[in-house]
């Protein structure tokens, strides 16, 4: 919607991917009521498009043939978004529902403080009785001294606190921003990708920062949590996110050691072997594949990222996605 604020119009559409939605579609669609929603759908089989299509038809659905992952879904969602003409876009998970006001908020303080790349809510768990958990380690002392103080002791709160990441459930961002840093990096399929963005936020000389006066609920605490086995297929892609957070962000300057890494990796694979240690080698391998595999699409990352201005990530799908 264009909403009215300080009596001009601000053209601001709010971005969904959903995937197998159902459990919080309702609530979390339900908050979103005045304002202009797209939602990317990642090929769901719970119903969730029908029922997008009965109780929703207002909202622009973008059903898709495929599982695209959060990062490149969303950059579908915002380019049709900026193909609209928006000024800004709030990306929101679909587990997440907004509080009363928390846009307005928060396109305040953006218009105020347009140096802020990133400008994200409080987030409350489900129930609102409490922080969520992993933005509450966000906030930690280290990363923002005042934030926790100022809530405690009661002082005079700032209009946002500056951290260096926070999670990608409900971020405001500007059509400046997005043109600037561009969307999420294909490098990523489902987790990491806000952590990147965030790194090239800051690289572009932009800010992430919290609005203490904004809230919404990020509804995940009983979520099952599965435990991952050295070695597994999830221990390996765990692995390969870590390792892509880490030497993808254009802040550092770190590829020797990845490739230092490898050289590591292949010696200690020769030293296994020699000793007949078979089942270190065949682990050390998959290991070694992994990486010769990834360092060309992170030093390809990095020499995308360190580019300004362009749409990076996000022009391309109007070539290739139906509106």
């Amino acid at each position: 919607m264009n909403i009215l604020f300080k009596g001009k119009d601000i053209p601001i559409f709010i971005v969904i991917v959903t995937y197998n939605a159902m459990p919080w579609l309702q609530k979390c669609l339900d908050s979103c009521k005045g304002y202009q929603v797209i939602i990317v759908d990642n090929k769901s089989t719970d119903g969730t498009i029908a029922f997008i299509k009965e109780k929703y038809p207002h909202m622009h659905l973008m059903p898709q043939k495929e599982n695209l992952g959060f990062g490149q879904a969303n950059n579908i969602g915002i380019n049709y978004a900026l193909v609209q003409r928006a000024e800004y876009v709030f990306l929101l998970n679909q587990d997440a529902y907004l509080q009363e006001g928390c846009l307005d908020k928060l396109l305040s303080v953006q218009r105020k403080n347009p140096d802020y790349g990133v400008l994200s809510p409080i987030h409350l768990n489900g129930k609102g009785g409490k922080l969520d958990e992993n933005f509450s380690n966000y906030m930690v002392y280290k990363n923002n001294p005042h934030f926790y103080s100022d809530f405690i002791l009661k002082n005079p709160l700032q209009q946002v606190y500056q951290v260096p990441f926070v999670n990608a459930a409900g971020w405001l961002l500007s059509k400046e921003v997005l043109e600037t840093v561009g969307g999420f990096d294909p490098l990523f399929f489902h987790y990491g990708e806000d952590d990147n963005f965030c790194q090239r936020v800051r690289y572009h000389g932009y800010k992430v920062g919290v609005v203490p006066t904004a809230f919404l609920h990020h509804d995940r605490e009983e979520r099952y949590q599965m435990e991952i086995t050295h070695g597994s297929e999830e221990h390996f892609e765990l692995m390969e996110r870590n390792l892509k957070m880490r030497y993808a962000n254009i802040n550092e300057e770190n590829l020797d050691k990845l490739h230092k890494l490898l050289k590591r990796r292949q010696k200690n694979r020769q030293r296994a072997l020699f000793k007949l240690n078979f089942s270190n080698a065949n682990y050390l391998k998959k290991e070694i594949d992994l990486l010769k595999q990834i360092i060309p699409q992170i030093e390809k990352s990095r020499q995308l990222g360190i580019k300004k201005g362009g749409f990076l990530y996000l022009r391309d799908n109007e070539r290739k996605v139906n509106f």
